[in-house]
């Protein structure tokens, strides 16, 4: 094929994927409304269009139409840069996602596992600009916690993971999911519980949602954030929701690998990928949020010492087995 063609589908084809992206976020903001409703026994949204339906486009609509206000006091540059550093990197992280036998932008990339934790290391650079830029104290405390959490949790995140990169014996998110003959959760199921709670922090949901917490910082490090800027920091967030649960399935459950292959991958990877979705919005339903000092103590005290336990059994098993 020529060059110059191939390239061109492909910058279509991310750019569809982006489109597709953004509209399944806006589709699981009123999902999660619609259970959230059902879960606490209350109405969801049930104003805009059948069922509320309409009410993600609604929220679009207004965000769009709200004026592009930057505040006198903040630094405009840094101030601007923020939100768009958490939606890309999101955005970036899909494209060595495989949900599908070679169905994945970056095809089978060696150091697809590790672009990804180096994208999320982004994400957090954004939102701590976020509150850093704005020049307010309420954003400013958030971006703290924000990086407070980060280190609490990121390195367990990544000793988790080591667990499958020794089992599978390579970074590549395909090659791991091919060798997964056995879903990883079988293998290492203390790895699983591990990243899947390093994932809820990553992703700021419930009961690690510090860096927001509105009853004690107003709405965090996105506090002076209006209209579409403010609508990046919230898409960047079901984004990466998206993202977490599609790395949990390729990671541990499987990825593609189903009944009636290989006809029935694609959806069967979207169905574990909305299973866990949905297991995070029925986790903000149900547990209350944690104190600052409590998620410090349980990341250094309990995820990190668990998870390097986790590395040290599974290398050891690995060593005998062999």
């Amino acid at each position: 094929m020529n060059p110059v063609l191939y390239w061109l589908l492909v910058v279509i084809g991310i750019g569809i994927t982006a489109v597709a992206l953004i509209l399944v976020a806006a589709l699981l903001i009123f999902v999660e409304r619609r259970l959230l409703g059902l879960l606490q026994d209350r109405y969801g949204p049930n104003r805009a269009g059948p069922f509320g339906i309409l009410q993600s486009i609604a929220d679009a609509l207004k965000l769009l139409s709200k004026e592009a206000f930057v505040p006198p006091f903040a630094d405009r540059f840094f101030y601007t840069l923020a939100p768009i550093l958490v939606a890309s990197s999101v955005l970036l992280s899909f494209v060595v996602v495989p949900v599908g036998p070679g169905l994945s932008w970056a095809g089978e990339l060696n150091v697809g596992l590790l672009f990804v934790l180096a994208m999320s290391s982004i994400n957090a650079y954004g939102v701590f600009l976020g509150g850093w830029a704005s020049n307010s104290k309420f954003p400013l405390i958030g971006s703290v916690r924000a990086i407070a959490q980060l280190i609490s949790y990121e390195l367990s995140l990544g000793l988790a993971v080591m667990g499958v990169v020794l089992l599978a014996g390579s970074f590549s998110l395909e090659r791991i999911v091919q060798a997964q003959h056995i879903p990883y959760i079988v293998l290492q199921p203390l790895g699983f519980l591990i990243f899947l709670i390093c994932g809820i922090a990553e992703t700021h949901r419930l009961p690690f949602d510090l860096p927001e917490a509105e009853n004690e910082l107003a709405a965090g490090f996105n506090t002076e954030y209006g209209g579409m800027r403010f609508g990046l920091f919230f898409l960047g967030e079901y984004m990466g929701v998206v993202l977490i649960a599609a790395l949990t399935t390729a990671l541990y459950l499987g990825g593609w690998h189903g009944p009636f292959q290989p006809w029935l991958a694609v959806p069967w990877f979207a169905l574990k990928t909305l299973l866990i979705v949905l297991l995070f919005f029925w986790l903000r339903a149900s547990l209350p949020r944690l104190r600052y000092d409590q998620l410090i103590a349980f990341g250094w005290k309990f995820l990190l010492p668990l998870a390097l336990l986790n590395v040290m059994v599974t290398a050891l098993v690995g060593l005998l087995w062999k």
